[in-house]
Formats: structure tokens, sequence, C-alpha cells
């Protein structure tokens, strides 16, 4: 039997209006005063509103960040924290996408602790105490609510990662009410980012495990069953429940068998070219599962049966093959952009981006198979053309 740890909240809330009764868990943390962390779009969009009345009507004061961005920088994060320590805050709430979350995670960690964030990035290096965090995600995608990991872009444009079980919270709390507002692009590209942690944590490399295995079968199932749906009725607050649990299971798997060169090809074009991280994932990901085939075939023949049930393959071969066309099909069924192209890269761009993506090696030593250079800069090069990477 091969040893391994698994960590995941110790709470978990999901129901439909689930957000109404964040009240009700901050009192049970005896918290006087909240920090919200949001952006501007999702307070915009009144989706902090429930949890804004239910705060005022307990008493409890409010301070609220709303400047989060899309990959959020260093100093973003910082200046929260300031605000944070000199506000005297006791709990951190953060409702919003994976960036908010990922921002809250680090806010709660920082305003308790006398570290700097230049001094925790990497594996475990984040030891001390945080104020106690709620998460609440209104996508079904980055899965940010149960995970010990935040990403950061520096001040070089490199995106780093804090990865520690600090950084898990203490309650992730999942209203599929909150995702109904999401425009089809972005429900695309956020369910096509769950679906890469699914089969990134099944085929990871050091650390797949039983309970990762399950949760990513669980994940995958669920996503590839309603993403098209939620793509063209996107009020359908089933299929939206159903992704919002399938994106929470995918972060738990990923959690616990890390993901590997998808995410690590698509962190830079997210950093340099500001393409959100969900769609950077989508145009790398078919790319990169053909580079992979070889070395995961059989794990692919797998995933082949949760995708597309009953096909009628004959070999482990000829499953994986179904597998990557049936990805393939999802992302061109729901509309996603297939070429790097169609985001702005052009080809003087693909040496950059393949050597920013080769200093993910926290990613890189997950993949099923070695990457080097040139090989990543083809997986690039393919992108761009819009065709499959050779194996």
């Amino acid at each position: 039997m091969t040893p391994f740890t698994f960590q995941a909240p110790a709470n978990i809330l999901f129901e439909a209006g689930a957000s109404r009764k964040i009240a009700e868990r901050v009192k049970d943390y005896g918290a006087r005063h909240v920090l919200l962390v949001t952006d501007k779009g999702v307070r915009g969009a009144g989706l902090t509103g429930n949890a804004e009345a239910a705060l005022a009507a307990a008493g409890i004061a409010l301070t609220i960040f709303e400047d989060v961005v899309a990959d959020p920088p260093s100093h973003v994060i910082e200046t929260a924290a300031e605000l944070c320590r000199s506000q005297g805050v006791d709990l951190v709430l953060s409702i919003g996408g994976g960036s908010a979350l990922d921002t809250a995670k680090l806010v709660a960690y920082l305003a308790k602790t006398p570290d700097r964030l230049d001094d925790i990035y990497g594996v475990g290096l984040a030891k001390g105490e945080r104020l106690p965090l709620l998460l609440v995600p209104t996508t079904a995608g980055t899965g940010s609510e149960v995970t010990p990991i935040a990403i950061v872009t520096t001040p070089t444009t490199e995106k780093k990662g804090v990865v520690s079980p600090r950084l898990i919270p203490d309650w992730a709390i999942l209203d599929p009410e909150l995702t109904l507002g999401l425009p089809a692009h972005v429900t695309a590209a956020t369910g096509i980012d769950a679906m890469v942690h699914a089969i990134e944590a099944y085929t990871s490399r050091i650390k797949k495990n039983p309970m990762s295995d399950q949760l990513a079968l669980k994940a995958l199932d669920l996503l590839s069953r309603n993403i098209r749906t939620v793509c063209t009725d996107g009020k359908n607050l089933e299929a939206r429940s159903q992704m919002l649990l399938g994106s929470m299971l995918a972060g738990m798997a990923f959690a616990n068998a890390p993901v590997a060169a998808v995410h690590a090809l698509a962190y830079p074009i997210g950093a340099i070219f500001h393409v959100p991280h969900g769609l950077s994932n989508a145009l790398v990901m078919p790319h990169v599962l053909a580079f992979n085939r070889p070395a995961a075939e059989a794990l692919y023949a797998e995933l082949a049966d949760v995708v597309k049930p009953g096909h009628q393959a004959r070999s482990a071969a000829e499953a994986a093959g179904v597998f990557i066309e049936e990805i393939v099909a999802l992302c061109r069924d729901c509309q996603v952009p297939d070429t790097l192209a169609a985001v702005g890269i052009a080809e003087k761009d693909l040496p950059k981006l393949a050597e920013d993506a080769m200093k993910q090696t926290r990613l890189l030593v997950n993949n099923p198979r070695e990457l080097d250079y040139q090989q990543t800069f083809e997986i690039y090069r393919s992108a761009l053309l819009g065709r499959g990477a050779a194996a």
C-alpha cells in the first residue's frame, strides 16, 4: 500500500441560499469585526448583498476590501492585509472568484503573523497562525474554497504559489444561487478549469492517492455532464449546483494530488497577457493531454468511461483517444477559443512563455511525462496553431 496524507476543510456548507447564513457562522467565532474581501464586479452584481445584510442585522462591524483583481498582484494582497491589521479585524470573509478567495487566504494569514509575503512562497513555509477564514465561491471553477493554495502575481509577472495547510479555510460555504448570473464565456472557462483540476489530480505523478482519485472521478462526472447545460441555460439551478459541487470535489482532489503541466503552461499566459486563468488552461489543455498520452494512456482510458460512458473503444489506446476527443468537443461546444492567437499571442511570444513555464517546477514535477524547454515551446506552438501536439 502506498502511504498518503489527505487534508480538507473541517466544515463545508452546500445549500442554495447558504450566503444568507454567513452571520451564524461568524458568530461561532465570536467575531465582532469582519473584513469582506471581494471585487467590484462581484459586489456590483449584488452577490455580497445577502451576507452584508445578515452581518448588519447581527450587529457585526464590516470593513470591505473590493479592490481584488484577476491574478492578484502581491501589492494588492499586501494592501488588503494592512487594512485588515489597521482596522482590528478578527475574521476574514471572502465572496468571489478564485482571485478573491486566494487573496483572502493570504490576508487572513499575513494579518496575524509577522511573516512577509516574499518569505512564504513555496510549500510549507507559512507555519504561523491566521484569523478565522470563511470562503464563498461565486464561480464553479477554481475550487479555492477547499485548497491550501494561493496564487500570487509577482512584480516581475511571475506566478508564485503559497502552499500551506494554514490556508485551508474554517468554512467553505457553497451557494449555487451566487453562480446563476455568470456569463456563458465565464461559465465555460471556469468549468473547464475545474475539469483540468480533476484530470490532473487523477494523473498526478507523485501524490496520486485513492481518496483524490475518487473525488476526481466524481468531479469529472458532474462537470462533464453539466457544463454544456450551464453554458446554454445559465438559470438552471440544478445544473449550476452540480457544477459547483464538482468544482469543490475537484478542488479537494488537486489539493492532495497536485496539478501539473496544464497549469504550469497556463500560468505565464495569464500573468503576461492577462488571459483569465480558466481560459488559459483551456487553450493549452488539449495539447498537454496529447503530449502526456504516452505516459498516461491507461489513466486516460479510465477517464474516457467517465466523460463518454458507453464508448466503443476496443483498447486502452483507443479509449485514451476517445477521452481527449471528448474533452476537445466539450471545449468546442462551450465556445471556448481554441488557439493562442485568438487571445493575442504571437509566435514571437512563445520563447518567453516557455521560459516562464519551465520555472513552475512545483507543478511540473507532478506531470506524468517530463518536459524540457523545447517540448514546452512545441506545445505552445501547437496551441498557437490550433493543432494537436506531437507525442
